[in-house]
């Protein structure tokens, strides 16, 4: 019984070629340690890549053809995130929120509808953001973050505390003006 294991063998035939016989299961070793090593850097570059947000994978390929270990990845700019962010922007920029208050021209009740529906549209455009991509973005968890902070921390303390007093007094006013009017209607349809 023949107890030699090779692990390589290397000689040379009688026409002198050289032969290199390498054991199977070596073999399927080196290819796995290739592929752990080759995955890890697979890893490492698409953290690189995606870490900020700005990319995301589209499409990944590892494997082993006949030139050895290979790799593609395709990246795709993170659209999502800027397409949220523009909204927002947008929604900022054209409203009275985003604009300083001119007490001399700027209708009030006005300003504050503009306010209030700004809240509404950021709350509709966060629950539109993918759950995934809040969890695989820093960037996308970033823009929905500061767009709850502004609704939390800026509209809605401002709102909460004048918005209802404001409106009270609004329509208290309304009432008294709507009041006076029809008793100078009337008045002005009496006889004298």
């Amino acid at each position: 019984m023949n107890n030699e294991f090779n692990i390589i063998k290397i000689y040379f035939d009688s026409m002198y070629n050289l032969q290199i016989f390498v054991n199977k299961w070596f073999l399927i070793l080196v290819i796995v340690l290739i592929l752990v090593i080759f995955r890890t850097t697979f890893k490492k570059l698409v953290k690189k890549y995606t870490a900020n947000g700005s990319y995301e994978i589209d499409h990944a390929k590892i494997g082993i053809s006949s030139k050895g270990p290979e790799a593609i990845i395709q990246l795709k700019p993170n659209y999502d995130d800027m397409q949220i962010a523009y909204k927002l922007w947008v929604e900022v920029c054209t409203r009275k929120i985003g604009l300083p208050i001119d007490f001399k021209n700027d209708v009030i009740v006005e300003v504050y509808n503009s306010w209030y529906e700004f809240f509404k549209i950021t709350r509709e455009l966060i629950k539109t953001v993918p759950v995934q991509k809040i969890q695989q973005h820093k960037s996308t968890k970033d823009i929905v973050q500061i767009a709850i902070d502004v609704l939390n921390e800026c509209v809605r303390p401002h709102l909460t505390m004048w918005q209802a007093k404001f409106r009270k007094w609004y329509n208290e006013e309304m009432k008294k003006d709507e009041n006076n009017n029809a008793d100078a209607a009337i008045k002005s349809l009496s006889p004298q």
